[in-house]
């Protein structure tokens, strides 16, 4: 491949070919080229912590074939009303503790109804006064629904494309992907952060996750956040028993991603628990720089709390800690992520490293 088609700069004009070609690279190749990448814009050893928590779950309306919050489908899931603001504040408390620096809540809506307004607002504003990032998943937004939780403070909102505009209408048929981009830029218009990425593993071919990838480095600013989730199968779903995904394409995925995309967080998300050891270290190598930590995302299962530290540890990484709202206690957090009563010692590889750079 010709180096002109890497750019270590921020480009809003990939085109697919190009996009196809990274891909196609040697393995080992697509990595080099990420970590360069990943290194020019961010510690390469800090791994974003966040913790992700459904305040509404259950009885969606839309039909996601590989969601459990879908109405259209029997998972056994059960509805759950809007959680109390008291909750949540309490959820975000103990997120703290345990080393999250984003506090990220979702609910299984269409889209926010008015009377449900001043309670998600309330709870960004008493999230936020804990010192925490916070960020919403609430379906789909008008301008003056956004305008509302960006007064409130809230620095991230999601919502996912899921996948290419070609495989979409065989995911979705409930909402279209215009009416995902719309509210993209209802979220970029009101001046919060854009948190989008999507999902592999949905039986979808190499050339859609070019053309999901493709349609996130081409829109008018690169999302702050990229989550990459593999798909976690749910029973009762349409796409419960579909084929499972090479682990290298996955890994692949991330690489393009950090690429593409060279100042946005790229997270680890969804579909961790099925992830050996080994799978997450390529994706951190690849360029993967956060991901959701406890048991529970949304509804379905996380890695253990306790296995991220072991993980985190014998890898060398460190939570990453957000300056702008970093207070004493989240320090102290980001130590007690790894074991509450010692102190994290730096690898002693690292001193030797800048050693190495300085002769």
């Amino acid at each position: 491949m010709t180096s002109s088609l890497i750019r270590h700069d921020i480009r809003h004009n990939w085109t697919r070919p190009e996009v196809r070609a990274l891909f196609d690279l040697p393995f080992n190749d697509l990595l080099f080229q990420a970590q360069q990448v990943h290194r020019q814009y961010f510690d390469a050893n800090a791994v974003q912590v966040s913790t992700l928590l459904s305040i509404k779950t259950g009885a969606c309306p839309e039909d996601c074939k590989y969601c459990s919050q879908s109405g259209h489908y029997d998972t056994g899931l059960d509805k759950e009303k809007l959680l109390e603001i008291d909750k949540v504040v309490q959820e975000a408390k103990n997120a703290r503790e345990k080393g999250a620096s984003r506090f990220c809540m979702g609910a299984a809506w269409r889209s926010p109804r008015e009377k449900d307004m001043p309670y998600v607002i309330e709870m960004v504003k008493r999230v936020k006064a804990l010192g925490l990032e916070t960020c919403m998943t609430l379906g789909m937004l008008d301008g003056a629904q956004a305008g509302q939780l960006a007064d409130a403070g809230l620095d991230y909102y999601n919502h996912n494309l899921d996948t290419s505009p070609e495989h979409y209408n065989q995911i979705i048929t409930t909402r279209t992907y215009q009416d995902r981009l719309d509210t993209l830029t209802h979220v970029r218009d009101a001046g919060m952060k854009v948190c989008a990425g999507g999902i592999v593993g949905l039986g979808e071919s190499r050339e859609d996750r070019v053309g999901l990838l493709t349609q996130l480095a081409t829109l008018p600013a690169h999302p702050d956040s990229v989550p990459i989730n593999q798909l976690v199968k749910i029973a009762g779903t349409p796409l419960g028993d579909v084929e499972d995904l090479d682990p290298f394409e996955f890994v692949r995925t991330i690489a393009v991603a950090r690429i593409l995309m060279p100042k946005s967080m790229v997270r680890l998300s969804a579909g961790r628990e099925q992830m050996p050891e080994s799978q997450q270290a390529l994706c951190f190598l690849a360029g993967a720089n956060s991901i959701f930590y406890g048991e529970k995302l949304l509804t379905t299962a996380n890695p253990e709390a306790e296995a991220d530290r072991k993980l985190f540890q014998r890898l060398g990484l460190t939570p990453k800690v957000e300056e702008a709202i970093a207070q004493p206690e989240q320090g102290a957090a980001a130590v007690a992520f790894f074991d509450p009563s010692q102190p994290v010692a730096k690898p002693l590889w690292r001193d030797a490293m800048a050693d190495a750079l300085r002769v």
